[in-house]
C-alpha cells in the first residue's frame, strides 16, 4: 500500500494541489488524469520520491518494492538488453553482481566464499535462477525479438528502447508499478498485450496515459487533478467522463428534484456496471462500482474544444479511386507498392502501416503535395478535401508577428474579427489569448489551430495524419466525437486506439508489396489470425 498524507505542492504563489490524502491499494490500477499543466507527472514524481512536496508525506508499506518506467532512453546505452531488463529488480541484480564478483576473484577468502553461498540462497529465493528466461519472455511478449536480446541498448531504435525500458519496469512483478505514458511508441498489438497484462496484475499500478482505450482496459480507479485538488473516483476513464457529464447536466438543471437526480445516477451506474461485467478485465471494476457512493461523483471543470466537421456540399457517388500506387524513399527503398482500392460513400478508412514514413508519404501524395513514383489517383468531381498533416511547423514559422486572429483569418471566408474571435473561443483560445503570436504556440495549441483551419474549409473528405499528437484527453475526446459524427468520407491514422476502433469502418494497411483491405473493426483486425498471415507475406521480400 502507498499512502499520501496531507501532501501539498506550490511554485511561488501558484498552488498546484493541496491537502491530498489518498491510498493506493494492492490489486487496483489507478489512472492519473488532469488537464495539461495540472501536474500529473509532477504528482507521480512525488509518489516515486523523485521530488519532495512542500508539505505532507508519502509512505510505501515496508518490504514493498517500487518500479518506475524510466523516461531517459539513453541511461543504459553501455548495457546489453537482457541485463538492462534484469536491472529492474535492483536488489536481485546487485546480489548477482556481488556473488559473481566473488566467483571471478581467484584470491577470494573463505569468508567471501561463505558470503557467496548466502547470496546464492537469497538469489534463488528471489527467483534468480529463472531471471534471464523471465526477462527474455517479457521482451518477446513486448515484441523485442531474440536476436536483439544480447545487443547493446545504444544499437536499438527509439521504439525498441521504449519496449526494453517497459520490460525493465514490469520485471519481477514489483509491488508498486508506476508508468508515465507507457504506450508511447508502442504498436497496437503491444498495447493490447500490455493492457491484458496490467488488467490481470495482482499488485498496485499507477499510470498516466492519454490513451483512453488503455485507461478503460486497465483502470479500477481514476485519480483526477482538478480545482487544485486531487480526488480519487471508482471506475475507469469512460465511467468518470460519462458520470461527470451527467452530474454537470444535473447541476445545471436546478429544477430537478434530488430523488430524480439520484435515480438517474443509479440507473447510469447499473448500466455501466452491467456492460463492464462482460469484459474479463472489468471484474474488479464491477465490484467497485457495486459499492460506489454517489457522493464520490463530481462534475469536472474541464473544458472541451468544439470540433465539428460540417461539409459545404454532399459528396456524389464517385469518391476516390487509387490504382497501383507506389513510392520509394530518398534511398530508393520502397515505402509502399501495388496500392489499389476504391473508396465508397460513407466509408471512413483507418490507415495503418509498420512504417510511419510510408503513412506520411501516402498522405502527402493524396493531398497533392508530392507525386507518386507510379499509379493513379482519381478524386470525384464533388469532393472537397482537407488535410491535417503530422508535421505542421511550416504553417507557423516565419510569421513571428502574426497573432492568432490574423493567422486564422487567412483560412476563413468570413474575415470579420468577431467571427474569428468567436471561433477561436470555441477552440479554447479566449480573452487575450487570441493576440498570442502563432510562432510561440505549444504543440497542442498548434494542432487546435490546424483543426480550426480544417473546419473552416468545410470539406466533405478529411485526411488526418496522427491528429491527436500533442492533444490532451479533452481535445482527443472532442476530436473523436467529431470524427464519429462526420457525414463525409475520411482517411485517418492515429496512435489513439479508441479513435481507430470507433471512428472508422474499414481498415487499409499499406505495405511494400500491396495492401490488406478489410471491412472490420480495428480490434478484430489486430486479433485476426488471417490478417497476421497476410501481413507476414506482404512484409516479406519486396517484389514491387
Amino acid at each position: 500500500m502507498l499512502t499520501v498524507s496531507e501532501v501539498g505542492l506550490q511554485f511561488g504563489k501558484r498552488i498546484l494541489f493541496d491537502e491530498v490524502n489518498l491510498k493506493f491499494t494492492r490489486g487496483n490500477c489507478y489512472g492519473i488524469i488532469g488537464a495539461n499543466g495540472a501536474g500529473k507527472s509532477t504528482f507521480m514524481k512525488i509518489l516515486s520520491g523523485d521530488i519532495d512536496p512542500n508539505r505532507g508525506s508519502v509512505s510505501l508499506e515496508p518490504g514493498n518494492r517500487m518500479a518506475v518506467l524510466k523516461q531517459n532512453h539513453f541511461e543504459f546505452e553501455g548495457f546489453d538488453v537482457l541485463n538492462t531488463v534484469m536491472m529492474g529488480h535492483k536488489e536481485m541484480y546487485a546480489i548477482a553482481e556481488e556473488k559473481n564478483a566473488i566467483y571471478m576473484n581467484p584470491d577470494a577468502t573463505e569468508a567471501e566464499g561463505m558470503r557467496a553461498a548466502e547470496l546464492e540462497n537469497k538469489y534463488g529465493e528471489m527467483g534468480g535462477w529463472t531471471a534471464e528466461s523471465d526477462a527474455a519472455e517479457l521482451l518477446s511478449n513486448l515484441g523485442v525479438s531474440e536476436d536483439l536480446h544480447y545487443k547493446l541498448m545504444k544499437e536499438l531504435s527509439g521504439p525498441q528502447r521504449v519496449k526494453v525500458l517497459l520490460a525493465q519496469a514490469l520485471y519481477g512483478a514489483p509491488d508498486l508499478l508506476m508508468l508515465d505514458e507507457p504506450t508511447n511508441d508502442l504498436d497496437a498489438e503491444t498495447v493490447t498485450w500490455l493492457a491484458d497484462f496490467l488488467a490481470d496484475y495482482k499488485n498496485t499500478v499507477i499510470v498516466i496515459s492519454h490513451d483512453r482505450y488503455f485507461l478503460d482496459m486497465i483502470c479500477t480507479h481514476i485519480v483526477d487533478i482538478d480545482f487544485n485538488r486531487i480526488r480519487q473516483f471508482t471506475g475507469n476513464y469512460t465511467f468518470w467522463y460519462e458520470s461527470s457529464k451527467l452530474m454537470a447536466s444535473q447541476m445545471a438543471n436546478k429544477n430537478k428534484k434530488t430523488e430524480q437526480k439520484r435515480k438517474e445516477m443509479m440507473e447510469f451506474i447499473q448500466r455501466f456496471s452491467a456492460n463492464a461485467s462482460k469484459s474479463k478485465q472489468a471484474t474488479s471494476r464491477k465490484k467497485a462500482l457495486d459499492k460506489l457512493n454517489l457522493d464520490e461523483i463530481q462534475p469536472s471543470s474541464r473544458k472541451y474544444p468544439f470540433i465539428h466537421f460540417q461539409p459545404e456540399r454532399d459528396p456524389g457517388d464517385q469518391i476516390l479511386r487509387v490504382e497501383n500506387l507506389s513510392k520509394r524513399d530518398q534511398n530508393g527503398d520502397i515505402l509502399f507498392g501495388k496500392v489499389t482500392f476504391t473508396l465508397n460513400k460513407g466509408e471512413k478508412i483507418a490507415l495503418i502501416s509498420r512504417d510511419s514514413s510510408a503513412i506520411t508519404a501516402f498522405y502527402q501524395i493524396l493531398s497533392g503535395n508530392e507525386e507518386p513514383d507510379s499509379g493513379i489517383i482519381e478524386w470525384g468531381q464533388t469532393i472537397t478535401q482537407a488535410y491535417l498533416p503530422n508535421e505542421n511547423e511550416h504553417f507557423f514559422t516565419g510569421q513571428e508577428e502574426e497573432d492568432l486572429i490574423n493567422w486564422l483569418r487567412k483560412y476563413s471566408e468570413n474575415k470579420d474579427e468577431q467571427f474569428i474571435r468567436s471561433f477561436l473561443g470555441r477552440m479554447l483560445f479566449s480573452g487575450e489569448e487570441v493576440y498570442k503570436k502563432s510562432s510561440v504556440l505549444s504543440g497542442g495549441e498548434k494542432v487546435r489551430c490546424m483543426l480550426s483551419k480544417v473546419m473552416l474549409s468545410h470539406p466533405n473528405f478529411v485526411l488526418l495524419d496522427e491528429p491527436t499528437n500533442h492533444l490532451d484527453l479533452e481535445s482527443i475526446t472532442a476530436l473523436n466525437n467529431a470524427m464519429k459524427d462526420f457525414k463525409g468520407n475520411m482517411i485517418f491514422t492515429s496512435h489513439d486506439h479508441e479513435i481507430m476502433q470507433t471512428a472508422g469502418n474499414r481498415i487499409v494497411e499499406i505495405t511494400p508489396n500491396g495492401i490488406i483491405d478489410q471491412l472490420m473493426s480495428f480490434d478484430d483486425y489486430i486479433r485476426s489470425d488471417k490478417v497476421k498471415e497476410m501481413r507476414n507475406k506482404l512484409y516479406g521480400k519486396v517484389t514491387a
